[in-house]
Order: C-alpha cells, then sequence, then structure tokens
C-alpha cells in the first residue's frame, strides 16, 4: 500500500512537471475567450505518459530486486499466491508490492549463557544455568552451544516458528537437557574428570532434541562450573584437610622406612655377632686376637696368662727394622 501511494504521489509530480516543461518549450494560443486553442511546442498529453513510464521503472527496479549475504537466505513469502520460495545468496528478485522477506543467517551462530559480566547473549544478567545435581546441591553452569539452521528447513523454520528460534527454541532446549542431565549425577562428578562425560552427553540429548526442528548442533561446551558459596567453602576445606592427611601419610612412611632401615641394621648386627660366636667356638683365641687388635698403639706389654707376656714394643720395634 504505501508503494502505491508513492507511485500516485510520483504521478502526480510527474504531470505537473510535464505541464511546466511544455510552457517553457513552447505558448498557448487562445480565442475571444480565452479558451486554448494548441500549442505549438511540446504536447502534454504525449510527455506525460513517458514520464510516469519511467517513474514507475524507477520504483518497480529496487521493489523487485534483493541484495541477499554471502551466507544468508531469503525466505520470499507471495501475499497473493501464499506460497513460499528461498532466495539464495547473490541477486534474487522478489515480486513487487506483493513480496514479504525475511533474512535468515545460515552461518555457524554461538549462544553463550554465562554469569559474567559482558559475556553471553543476556550481559545485564547473571545467566548461568543453575540446576541441581543427584544430591539436590545447586550447580551454576556456564556454556557456549555452537549451531546453524539447515538450509533445507528454513522455509518451514519460519512457518513454524519465526526469526525468534533462539529464544523459542536454542535456549529452552539447552536449559531442559542441562537440568535433565546434571540431575544424574553427583556433585563431585560435575567438578571432576567425569565432566567430559557430561558435556558428551548433553551434546547427544540436545541433537536429538532440536535436529528434528532444522537446527544442527555443532558443539555443546561446558565453559565453567561454579557452586554456591557455602559449597565451594566446604570443598576448600576438605581440600585442606586432604592436605593435611597427605602429609601426614609421608610423615608415617618416612617413620615405617626409618624402622625398617633399624630392623635391618639390628639384623645386620646380629648376623655379624653369629658369625663371630661360631669363629669364637671353633678357636677360642680369636678373642684375643681381636682384643689385641683393639688395643691403644701405646700399650706395649700384655700378659696373656700366668706363663705367657706378650713383648708388644719389641714385635712392633723389629717390625720397624
Amino acid at each position: 500500500m504505501q508503494a502505491i501511494l508513492i507511485i500516485v504521489v510520483l504521478a502526480v509530480l510527474a504531470f505537473v512537471a510535464a505541464r511546466l516543461l511544455a510552457k517553457r518549450r513552447g505558448f498557448e494560443v487562445r480565442d475571444a475567450d480565452g479558451r486554448r486553442l494548441g500549442a505549438p511546442g511540446m504536447n502534454i498529453a504525449r510527455i506525460a505518459p513517458i514520464v510516469l513510464a519511467a517513474i514507475i521503472v524507477m520504483v518497480l527496479i529496487p521493489a523487485s530486486v534483493r541484495v541477499v549475504p554471502v551466507g544468508h537466505a531469503l525466505v520470499i513469502f507471495n501475499t497473493l499466491t501464499k506460497g513460499f520460495r528461498l532466495g539464495h545468496q547473490g541477486i534474487t528478485f522478489v515480486p513487487p508490492f506483493v513480496g514479504v522477506t525475511s533474512d535468515y543467517d545460515l552461518r555457524r551462530l554461538e549462544y553463550t549463557m554465562s554469569g559474567v559480566s559482558g559475556e553471553g547473549r543476556k550481559t545485564n544478567i547473571d545467566d548461568s544455568l543453575w540446576s541441581p545435581t543427584r544430591e539436590g546441591l545447586q550447580v551454576g553452569i556456564d556454556l557456549t552451544v555452537w549451531y546453524h539452521v539447515d538450509p533445507d528447513h528454513v522455509i518451514s523454520i519460519h512457518q513454524k516458528i519465526g526469526p525468534d528460534y533462539e529464544e523459542k527454541i536454542i535456549r529452552p532446549a539447552v536449559r531442559s537437557v542441562i537440568r535433565l542431565v546434571i540431575s544424574e549425577y553427583a556433585v563431585m562428578d560435575v567438578y571432576s574428570s567425569r565432566r567430559a562425560q557430561i558435556q558428551n552427553e548433553i551434546n547427544q540429548k540436545i541433537k536429538q532434541l532440536v535436529e528434528k526442528d532444522g537446527f544442527v548442533i555443532d558443539e555443546l561446551v561446558l565453559r565453567d562450573v561454579r557452586f554456591t558459596p557455602e559449597f565451594a567453602k566446604a570443598i576448600e576445606a576438605k581440600q585442606i584437610a586432604q592436605q593435611g592427611a597427605e602429609q601426614m601419610n609421608y610423615t608415617l612412611e618416612k617413620e615405617r622406612k626409618e624402622a625398617e632401615r633399624k630392623v635391618i641394621e639390628a639384623q645386620g648386627r646380629a648376623n655379624s655377632i653369629e658369625v663371630i660366636n661360631r669363629a669364637l667356638a671353633q678357636n677360642p683365641n680369636y678373642i684375643k686376637y681381636l682384643y689385641v687388635d683393639k688395643l691403644s698403639d701405646k700399650i706395649s706389654v700384655i700378659v696373656s696368662d700366668q706363663n705367657t707376656i706378650m713383648d708388644l714394643k719389641g714385635i712392633l720395634g723389629g717390625r720397624e727394622h
């Protein structure tokens, strides 16, 4: 309707312009009563349709030509035939005045839900997804999902869902699946190495949920896992206690090894004594040898028994000469 009004206005302006042009190029001949008899200049009846046709063409071309950006698709709805067709990237033609268009981005899209200010689609609020675990404890999930629209389902998405599909499909599906999966795991599973397993399970369930509507999930990643302040303190206390236990285990292990060392040392001494005892049993004079071997160098005479005196000094002196 707006375009029709524009054409009417332009037609009136064209008619007025043609009249003025005719007056400039010629003059009017009138009779005694003032009636116009004719004009030797340009005939307005001839120029007006030409000007009007040119204006209509200038209006129709912009109204019927669209440039679709790279990676996009244009859904074209004909209000007369009530039919849909898809315009691909590049130049595409649209029925003038009866064609209604909607642009869809077919490239990889990103939707982030985060509690960090400035991140995510909703930057003005804490958009972390808080979900209860198997024990009923709350954990906050920050995530990003990458997806794209299936080109074969663009018209169906436009008819059944509309351009605001992120708020109608993507966001609710992610929130639903996250709560469903997290509720099956213990809180420490989310915090531990099983996080990768949880992420894979979430990916599979979201794909099953939204791909039937024409959305292809490329990947969903868990960016961060957050806990309530009370639980965070409990984890910190547990870690401190665990570190203390590890230190105690280290101390006990050190003492155990020291005790084992002493036992081995005592066993070595006992074995040595046993060897000496066997030697004494076989040769009683062996004890005298050990005794002499341990004496100081300053001692020169030893009374070994009532009948024997050993002159060590003489012996040693003889050795020196």
